[in-house]
């Protein structure tokens, strides 16, 4: 009689190895490919934010260049266009309280301007790498007195949601002997400023064109006639909060001094462009 043996397959173990091996290899590889992924995109994003920052920074110094062509030439007028770096441009021109004020610890103790001088922002995009603290033109001195030092304060500071690139203006100050006058020296002193506050009020996005005029130079003028004679003047600026002076020498004869100060503002009005 035949018989029949039925013979029982059972699984092999490498057999099931295998596809459990390509599958780990395919969860990681999927896991290699999205990790890659992130950084590749959060590196285009980083390059993207640093690029957009470059060219508000350049944006912020060439408008700063345009405005000061202007000082000295009243009825003078420059057009420049703000790029879309991804953030706003503001104007504004009721910010930014400049106080100047004379004194030479003697008779002399004035407050010679108080106002509004205006100011221009431009609040960036979100970024890691925004260099806060950095001046990109002048330096954190509210008044100057060299001869090659800029009126110019241009920096990144920090603001309420990202970093942003204020432009302001500060006075600078210049000194020269003049003679002698009914027996007395005379000193000249020249305090520069720049005023915005007579600018339209501007807050947009994208590509924002500009005007920018000198509508008039204004001349304010103090003379002190002392019977002594002060070492030195003091002149005093308060901007935007911060404080610093310079000392000015004054020359005198026995008789005493003459002290002459023009305060000369230029008025610069910035407009949004319609073309």
């Amino acid at each position: 009689m035949l018989k029949i043996f039925k013979r029982k397959f059972l699984p092999s173990r490498s057999a099931l190895s295998i596809p459990v091996t390509f599958l780990t290899l395919f969860v990681a590889m999927l896991g290699v490919i999205s990790v890659t992924y992130y950084f590749a995109i959060e590196q285009v994003n980083s390059r993207s934010g640093m690029l957009k920052i470059a060219t508000a920074r350049q944006d912020m110094l060439a408008l700063n260049e345009n405005i000061l062509q202007l000082i000295g030439l009243p009825v003078s007028a420059r057009t420049f266009e703000i790029s879309d770096s991804g953030g706003r441009i503001n104007v504004q021109p009721d910010s930014n309280i400049l106080t100047l004020s004379v004194n030479d610890g003697g008779e002399i103790a004035d407050t010679i301007f108080n106002e509004t001088v205006g100011q221009i922002i431009y609040e960036l995009p979100f970024s890691e790498t925004a260099d806060t603290g950095v001046f990109l033109k002048g330096d954190s001195r509210t008044i100057v007195s060299q001869s090659g030092a800029t009126i110019t304060q241009l920096f990144i500071a920090r603001g309420d949601q990202n970093a942003e690139i204020l432009l302001r203006y500060r006075p600078k100050v210049s000194y020269v002997a003049a003679g002698v006058e009914n027996g007395r020296a005379v000193n000249n002193i020249r305090i520069y400023t720049v005023n915005l506050n007579t600018s339209e009020s501007i807050a947009l996005y994208g590509k924002v064109p500009l005007r920018m005029a000198c509508s008039s130079t204004e001349v304010a003028s103090f003379t002190y006639e002392l019977s002594y004679g002060p070492e030195t003047l003091t002149v005093t600026s308060i901007l935007g909060g911060s404080s610093g002076s310079v000392n000015i020498p004054i020359i005198s004869t026995p008789s005493g001094a003459i002290i002459n100060i023009e305060l000369v503002t230029c008025n610069i009005t910035i407009q949004r462009w319609i073309r």
